[in-house]
């Protein structure tokens, strides 16, 4: 686990000692953690780990003590908002796409910050290349479309903002294992041809570490262990807890 310090010249997010909870239930104890710069990050545990925890602590979505650091600056306590502005981007479990509006309609919506309006609708259409049955739905309404297309839908609304790290809380969860399997597909691809840092929270731990440069486990609110994502899918007690191996 990462400790204080100044942050490296590579390093795009560095948390440390941060504690966040719900009331009077303290989930995260003292965690900490760095993402680089154009890298993907994945964070493992069982639930009630505190993974999604740690996602809203990170992104400002719930009240937190300690550090985060996103661009060399401190931003804890900052609004989600605010963070969007400087570059972080949340796909919060659920996806959150407005079912009213239709799939046109989201990813602009997605674009608030921003005011190059030729851009934007260059982007649009980007997008529509990335994940093309957004484009053969781009007239549809958000919350008529599969659970696969809603996630798709809710990432790339997520990359209208051009972030340069965007954070997935369990981005596979209730979706069929191939539309799992492109899902993290275009993910990959979306971070190789962006150079986007990802950090994303899942329980399908084998297919998050087949796209991942490193990982960490964690276990009642703290960082159990780290490592490579080959490390990782090397040890013992990571297999057998979570590869199913």
């Amino acid at each position: 686990m990462p400790g204080g310090g100044e942050l490296m010249a590579d390093e795009l997010l560095r948390v440390d000692g941060l504690d966040a909870g719900y009331g009077p239930v303290q989930v995260l104890r003292g965690l900490g953690f760095t993402v680089d710069e154009g890298e993907i990050v994945v964070i493992l545990g069982a639930n009630g780990a505190g993974k999604t925890t740690t996602l809203r602590a990170v992104s400002g979505m719930l009240p937190a003590s300690g550090s985060v650091r996103f661009k060399g600056q401190e931003v804890l306590g900052r609004r989600p908002d605010q963070l969007c502005s400087l570059g972080m981007a949340h796909v919060p479990q659920g996806r959150g796409t407005i079912t009213d509006l239709t799939v046109d309609e989201n990813l602009r919506l997605g674009a608030y910050t921003r005011k190059d309006h030729a851009e934007i609708s260059a982007d649009v259409a980007s997008w529509y290349d990335t994940f093309p049955r957004l484009g053969e739905r781009r007239d549809q309404a958000a919350g008529s479309m599969s659970g696969g297309e809603q996630q798709m839908l809710a990432i790339a609304r997520a990359l209208m903002s051009r972030p340069t790290l965007l954070l997935l809380d369990e981005p596979s969860l209730g979706l069929a294992p191939l539309v799992t399997k492109e899902l993290f597909a275009r993910i990959a691809d979306i971070n190789r041809e962006r150079g986007t840092a990802v950090l994303v929270v899942e329980q399908n731990a084998n297919l998050a570490l087949s796209v991942a440069a490193r990982g960490y486990v964690l276990e009642t609110g703290q960082i159990l262990t780290s490592g490579t994502a080959e490390e990782l899918q090397n040890d013992d007690a990571v297999r057998q807890a979570y590869l199913g191996r």
